[in-house]
């Protein structure tokens, strides 16, 4: 049950960031924006550890590898529903 909360809350803050990054009118709001953050970090974290071979850190890393995957999404997403 941590493991869920902790990925909300960093996939909240990733989100967010990424927005902040990337500036735009999107629809959705902010479910779309967690969502978008929650997936970005296994994105993130997939191409961080399994192509790049970068290890794991603490809290962080979490949010710098969330960031990169939900902007990467949130780039992805604009281009298909916008």
């Amino acid at each position: 049950m941590g493991a869920i909360i902790s990925a909300i809350i960093i996939g909240a803050i990733a989100g967010a960031l990424a927005k902040f990054i990337m500036p735009g009118d999107d629809p959705g709001g902010i479910i779309v924006t967690i969502l978008l953050g929650i997936a970005g970090a296994f994105v993130g974290s997939f191409i961080m550890i399994n192509l790049l071979g970068f290890g794991s850190g603490g809290f962080i890393w979490s949010i710098i590898v969330a960031v990169i995957g939900a902007i990467i999404l949130l780039a992805i997403y604009r281009l298909l529903v916008g």
